[in-house]
């Protein structure tokens, strides 16, 4: 073990990295970590002006005067050189969105550690948080995780849990992870000063993969029952949305839950997407084993509004009792 302070290089991009880096900086006097540098993906285009914008990781880097470096990847040598010159203890990675070569992985005198959004090994991959809401998973939380050319496959170093309520969205709970993730990778690295860090290596046997999210995914297919589509929802919101067809177009849908009405398919002889009922509380819609209450809708070219507000718009005619949505895999769904 290295005598303190633990020299960090420290790898991320999105808002959830940046909640480990902030948790690195706040304890850095303290727990005596020395931040030699950051890396980043790229500043890429964004917007309606498609200016090219900073990464949170390094806008919050800048902001603490740390070397920030932004290679395309570790193909080039130059890049790996500039990263051993750093002569760093730890690489700690968060979300980074760039696939670390071995040669990397070895760099730093104690390798490479990952805070990944899940309960290892279930939901390996991009979107941890999308899925496991999808899935209707009752616990998830973070991952401090050895790094190893794999996909997610290294030893898990320790892990901290959290419960998935019934009203999350991939954005609440992204933000309850990011706040635990870098609580836990703390606490992860005072075992590792204390040289109590136990390798657990992971069961193949439980893994599953969380793909990468596609726009096509949030098609509603309303054959489905209220609890699967209620979850789609939420575990889409706010990107890339649920969406549906509607008379007035494609509708995105930001909020809905089941709903406990005893009204349902069966008794009104609806058929499944069928409006059946629209009021300031939401729209009721059909589904295969009952119904969902949608509250909060958007329509192209629209700002996200509640259903009451869109009762009163433009697109009311297209919110009516007897309307149908339907999926585009299936009009006539």
């Amino acid at each position: 073990m290295p005598t303190s302070p633990l020299k960090i290089v420290f790898a991320g991009t999105p808002e959830f990295a940046a909640a480990s880096l902030q948790a690195l900086l706040d304890n850095r006097e303290a727990k005596q970590y020395e931040l030699v540098g950051v890396y980043t993906q790229p500043d890429r285009p964004a917007g309606r002006g498609q200016k090219l914008v900073q990464s949170p990781v390094k806008q919050l880097a800048l902001a603490h005067n740390i070397p920030v470096f932004q290679p395309l990847n570790f193909k080039n040598e130059d890049d790996k050189a500039e990263l051993a010159a750093l002569n760093a203890d730890l690489m700690i990675v968060a979300a980074y969105g760039i696939i670390l070569p071995q040669v990397v992985l070895d760099t730093p005198k104690l390798g490479c550690i990952n805070v990944h959004a899940s309960l290892l090994p279930r939901w390996r991959g991009a979107a941890p948080i999308h899925r496991a809401i999808i899935a209707g998973d009752k616990e998830t939380g973070i991952t401090i995780m050895q790094m190893d050319v794999g996909l997610d496959t290294g030893d898990m170093l320790l892990k901290s849990y959290c419960e998935i309520e019934e009203t999350d969205t991939s954005a609440s709970l992204h933000d309850k992870l990011a706040d635990l993730g870098g609580q836990t990778l703390i606490q992860s690295l005072d075992l590792l000063q204390a040289d109590k860090l136990e390798p657990v290596q992971q069961d193949e046997n439980l893994t599953c993969y969380a793909a990468k999210l596609v726009k096509q995914e949030g098609d509603i297919e309303w054959t489905e029952d209220a609890e699967t589509i209620a979850r789609k929802i939420r575990g889409l919101s706010p990107w890339p949305t649920a969406f549906t067809t509607s008379q007035a177009g494609i509708m995105k849908i930001h909020a809905a839950q089941p709903s406990d009405t005893s009204t349902n398919a069966s008794t009104t002889n609806a058929s499944t997407g069928e409006i059946i009922a629209a009021t300031k509380e939401g729209l009721l819609v059909s589904t295969r084993d009952g119904c969902i209450l949608i509250t909060s809708i958007q329509f192209a070219g629209s700002k996200r509004m509640s259903v009451q507000d869109a009762l009163n718009g433009k697109h009311k005619a297209a919110l009516q009792v007897g309307q149908k949505l339907t999926s585009s895999n299936n009009e006539n769904n």
